[in-house]
């Protein structure tokens, strides 16, 4: 097949599978064997590889995330390795990066902190724009913090990586940055299979995480992000522990993703 047949047949058959955005996934995997972007898809030429397109289709077809299946997801200005050790990285996440840039801004040697560092989307992303920040990241899961040291190398950057968790918010830090665990268990059946059945359950579920860090973080700013229904309450419980200038700011899709505060 060209790459245009393969690109048709490719959607046709995610788009059988329940496959959301089954165009835009299909287009992503074609170019992915032919070394291409998305849109080079329409303009080289030749036949596609059908044995290395195959399998990938197959683990598409599956629900396993795209970003999974194509090992590498572009987060602001990084490419990073994915794989099923860490949560995919979001755009919702990007805007929780700018807002601790827009924090940091001025300061001249913040110290950041990265709870549930992951795959090192946010830490690495901080350390790349704000190089003048000192960014230590914590997880409680070693394969996280195994794909974070991988994705730190391929990115060139410096930052510090330990196994921890909320307690090394005590330590004290200018910046404290989460995304922590915010679905409850009784949510978990009504996500997306490729959510429900393949990122790290460790990542996802949990409840009042926001506000357990808050609480014990000795922090100038703490920056969250929050589930998508999560802002208003996330907020009100910063003001209850007594921070400042509580700020909810929306994602691309307008809700209310990233709850900040000034201890």
């Amino acid at each position: 097949m060209n790459p245009r047949e393969a690109v048709g047949s490719v959607e046709a058959e995610l788009a059988a599978a329940g496959v959301p955005d089954p165009r835009v996934d299909a287009e992503l995997l074609v170019a992915h064997v032919l070394g291409s972007s998305r849109t080079g898809v329409y303009s080289v030429g030749g036949a596609v590889d059908e044995a290395l397109l195959r399998p990938l289709v197959e683990r598409r077809v599956r629900r396993e995330p795209l970003a999974y299946v194509l090992g590498v997801w572009g987060f602001r200005r990084l490419v990073l390795k994915t794989d099923r050790r860490a949560l995919v990285p979001r755009p919702e996440t990007e805007i929780v990066v700018e807002r601790c840039l827009a924090l940091l801004r001025g300061l001249a040697a913040p110290r950041v902190l990265d709870v549930g560092v992951g795959s090192g989307a946010i830490a690495l992303a901080i350390a790349d724009e704000a190089p003048h920040a000192q960014v230590t990241g914590v997880d409680a899961s070693l394969e996280a913090l195994a794909l974070a040291r991988e994705n730190a190398h391929r990115a060139g950057l410096t930052v510090e990586l330990r196994e921890g968790g909320f307690e090394a918010a005590v330590e004290g830090w200018d910046l404290v940055v989460s995304n922590p665990p915010y679905v409850r268990l009784d949510e978990i059946e009504q996500l997306e299979p490729e959510v429900r059945d393949w990122e790290p359950r460790d990542a996802l579920v949990g409840e009042a995480l926001h506000e357990q860090l808050a609480r014990i973080a000795r922090t100038t700013w703490i920056v969250l992000e929050v589930g998508d229904t999560q802002g208003p309450a996330v907020a009100g419980s910063l003001e209850r522990l007594g921070y400042a200038d509580v700020r909810v700011t929306d994602d691309l899709a307008g809700l209310g993703r990233v709850v900040e505060g000034r201890k």
